[in-house]
């Protein structure tokens, strides 16, 4: 979880941008939300110096990446940068292929706890999985040769298959080509769809929220824990979207584990967006102990809008202490009343028939218990920092309770609010509205002392 400057400021990228950006984040709870790495993208670098390592842009940068890094550690949270395994990075500035172990050492000595590691100008290094696997590997060896604790995030547009092998050197990898703020919108920049995603020779960009969701369902059963697929960065505050659409694009980037990378400008943050943010239910999903993705149940066609034909779908998935959690998503043109049962939940261990459809479960909205925009917009305007302990009610404070340990003691702030009950072998019904999701837990009643968390 974090935040990265591409989606809001591409290359207009500068030593303020990025501590004051720190600071903001602290101040308004984004940190103790659980928001920790603080990333620079492209464009920052002037080339080597003569010993070939890299040089900052000290126009941009005038202290240098150290200062900027002890910035950000200053305020108790982590460091990001970006490089490119190829000739160039995509805004053609130096790049690391053929000189990792430099650039990972030069990394480790800034300070770095996060590196993107980007895809452009490869040297035609990339058509079969083996090549993109050494190239990107011999990065993640010099990562872990500088010994210092870095994140390794492969930006490779879900080329070659990633989700097939970058689990064993990688802590993410991008899926797709990148994200664009629309919700459906189809656009020849990004050409593969669906499952023409899973051998895509175009990833391309300007892709929409729901073309990316649509092709990480095939192989979402591919992440697991310290190794994730990558949705690419979070849209929500950018304006190219309806609420209901951006509370969708979160709750699905949480229910299937992607990192949680906010790329709007948090300095100017609406109170809307803040409140999706920081909804520490859906935060709860993506933070999760068993660390397993949710994967589609099932997905039928509806009616067309002007991008074609609309579509509905289920998406399930067990969560900590025998919870799960359930989402209905209506990407239709109206909204719509959708069912889900408790055979369609378990329908892997037995459907109706599975010892999980014949408990009983407490319902809760994930969205029930939104921050409203007043509280949202007191906490953006306040002159001083906020801490998490005036709004306990609003997030949770990670710096204090963990989301393992909140959803061990049944934190109501974690699990949302409670809106009834679901009998064995029953059904959830919800209306739905246009493009947007209800999204549930199902925590099962609890009959004897022995069955206490």
């Amino acid at each position: 979880m974090g935040w990265d400057n591409w989606n809001a400021f591409g290359c207009s990228v500068s030593e303020d941008l990025l501590t004051g950006t720190a600071q903001r984040m602290s101040d308004i709870g984004l940190k103790d939300a659980g928001y920790n790495y603080v990333i620079l993208d492209d464009c920052w670098s002037a080339g080597r110096y003569e010993n070939d390592t890299l040089k900052p842009d000290f126009t941009k940068f005038p202290n240098g990446m150290a200062h900027v890094a002890d910035a950000v550690h200053n305020l108790g949270m982590k460091y990001g940068m970006y490089s490119s395994a190829g000739l160039y990075t995509c805004g053609q500035y130096a790049a690391s292929l053929g000189k990792e172990e430099t650039d990972a050492n030069t990394f480790a000595e800034w300070g770095v706890d996060y590196l993107k590691y980007d895809n452009c100008y490869n040297n035609g290094q990339s058509g079969v999985p083996l090549l993109s696997f050494n190239r990107y590997n011999a990065m993640s060896m010099a990562l872990n040769k500088t010994g210092r604790p870095i994140l390794y995030s492969m930006c490779q547009w879900g080329e070659d298959g990633p989700w097939n092998w970058a689990m064993t050197i990688a802590n993410s990898w991008r899926m797709s080509g990148d994200i664009t703020d629309t919700f459906n919108r189809p656009d020849d920049r990004c050409p593969c769809t669906d499952q023409e995603g899973l051998d895509c020779k175009l990833p391309g960009y300007h892709c929409s929220m729901m073309n990316i969701l649509n092709k990480v369902a095939y192989f979402l059963n591919k992440g697991q824990p310290g190794a994730w697929n990558d949705l690419d960065m979070l849209e929500v505050g950018n304006g190219g979207m309806t609420d209901e659409e951006y509370k969708t694009h979160f709750t699905m980037w949480a229910a299937v584990k992607s990192p949680l990378i906010i790329g709007t400008d948090v300095r100017y943050l609406n109170a809307s967006a803040y409140s999706i943010y920081m909804n520490p239910a859906i935060i709860a999903l993506n933070q999760d102990p068993l660390g397993t993705p949710v994967q589609r149940r099932w997905r039928y066609y509806v009616d067309k809008d002007q991008y074609g034909e609309g579509e509905i779908s289920l998406f399930v998935g067990p969560l900590y202490a025998d919870n799960q959690v359930v989402i209905l998503l209506n990407a239709g043109n109206s909204d719509r009343m959708m069912n889900a049962t408790l055979a369609d939940v378990f329908v892997d261990s037995g459907g109706a028939k599975s010892p999980g459809a014949a408990l009983t479960y407490d319902l809760f909205d994930l969205w029930g218990n939104r921050m409203d925009n007043a509280t949202a917009a007191s906490i953006l305007s306040a002159n001083a920092s906020v801490h998490a302990s005036n709004y306990n009610q609003a997030w949770l404070n990670t710096t204090q309770t963990s989301f393992a340990d909140a959803l061990a003691a049944n934190n109501s702030v974690v699990l949302g609010k409670q809106v009834g009950t679901v009998q064995p072998n029953g059904m959830i019904s919800a209306m739905v509205p246009r493009h947007g999701v209800m999204a549930y837990r199902l925590r099962p009643q609890r009959t004897s002392s022995k069955d206490e968390l």
